[in-house]
């Protein structure tokens, strides 16, 4: 919980973000900044989904998988999949192959194509945008979850999601920018 650590480039990142190549990656170009439209948002939201359990470094190194069986993430794409699609997925050994994270995913993506004329994936995560709050020193700082991740895993339970819970919802947050949880010294932070 050392408040960063200093890379070999000499930057200070988040604790966490220094431990592979494909984790600083991530942490430098994607984690935190912000993801428009709701085929980038439902991809995030699935990876989050699957992720749940296993490493975040695991779903990282099988997104590009993940993005082949799932037909980039389009929604009406993944929405039309059938019982053949589940188990042509559940031989895919380049992705997660758990039934009830994979008929989530369809589910998902059905509910998002249901939602009502003017409501969107990003209007759902932007209305549960948590107040901003002083820079995280340490990782210990960083909640797990928070009153607005608890209303938005409601929300998008209420309107048929699944595998949605408060710590997914916070992930997704963070993941999407709609939180910045950089640490205060990490340098992504300060180019934001």
């Amino acid at each position: 919980m050392s408040g960063g650590v200093r890379g070999e480039d000499g930057l200070i990142r988040c604790d966490w973000a220094d431990s592979t190549p494909d984790y600083r990656r991530y942490h430098d170009e994607e984690w935190g900044r912000p993801v428009q439209g709701d085929a980038a948002l439902f991809e995030r939201l699935s990876l989050e989904a699957f992720q749940s359990g296993l490493s975040w470094l695991t779903i990282l190194r099988k997104r590009e998988a993940f993005r082949a069986a799932f037909s980039n993430f389009q929604p009406s794409a993944v929405a039309g999949f059938d019982d053949a699609d589940v188990e042509r997925l559940m031989q895919d050994s380049g992705i997660v192959r758990n039934r009830a994270k994979i008929l989530a995913t369809i589910a998902n993506a059905r509910a998002l194509q249901q939602l009502p004329s003017g409501e969107s994936l990003g209007m759902l995560l932007e209305l549960r945008r948590p107040a901003p709050r002083p820079a995280p020193d340490t990782l210990a700082d960083v909640p797990a979850v928070v009153p607005e991740s608890v209303a938005l895993a409601k929300a998008l339970k209420a309107r048929g999601f699944r595998f949605v819970g408060p710590t997914t919802g916070y992930a997704m947050l963070q993941a999407t920018g709609y939180v910045n949880d950089h640490l205060h010294r990490c340098w992504v932070r300060g180019s934001m």
